[in-house]
């Protein structure tokens, strides 16, 4: 039960990205994201890359170093919207096979369960779907079970990624707040 929840989750994820990289117009590839340093392009493109190593960890079982820089750089090629769909749909899919959560994944920080790898996923759409609706002026609210579970999943660890500079420090959020709303500046976004 808990693996068709996690899936439940990613898939949801998956889709809010997907909703928005759908609704980019051409002239916003070049728009700014609260990603300071990220254009929507290469938010797409980060979150791009990250799906195309799902299937090698997931399925495969190839470590960082035997992948090495090929998801380095631009990815989405010509036809950003359909390279992104189709690495979507490899990641939808390899966390999906059978088995695939009960393993082991080999990430840059070392072993981890793919259950682990998954709920970091998950977080990680979901907080870049935001971003991605912000940058674009699209609908900015996520589903209510996707924010539940991405607190629960980055909350034990979210002081270390702002020392690992993946994400930027945390804010207070506002007095009253809901819950995606604390999840943003969790992960330092200003909502």
């Amino acid at each position: 039960m808990a693996h068709r929840t996690l899936l439940a989750r990613h898939a949801e994820a998956l889709d809010a990205f997907t909703d928005r990289v759908h609704k980019i117009a051409a002239d916003q590839w070049d728009a700014p994201t609260p990603c300071t340093e990220w254009t929507v392009r290469d938010l797409v493109n980060h979150l791009t890359a990250e799906q195309l190593w799902v299937p090698r960890l997931v399925r495969d079982g190839a470590t960082i170093a035997s992948v090495g820089t090929a998801y380095d750089g631009d990815v989405l090629g010509d036809d950003p919207v359909a390279t992104w769909d189709e690495a979507a749909e490899a990641a939808r899919a390899a966390f999906a096979e059978p088995g695939a959560l009960d393993g082991t994944v080999h990430l840059s920080y070392g072993p981890s369960s793919a259950t682990h790898y998954c709920g970091q996923m998950v977080t990680d759409l979901a907080v870049h779907a935001w971003d991605l609706a912000r940058a674009i002026d699209a609908d900015e609210q996520l589903p209510r079970a996707l924010v539940d579970f991405a607190v629960r999943e980055v909350s034990p660890y979210a002081a270390d990624l702002t020392k690992s500079g993946l994400f930027a420090p945390s804010v207070e959020p506002p007095p009253n707040a809901d819950v995606q709303t604390k999840l943003l500046c969790l992960l330092g976004r200003k909502p």
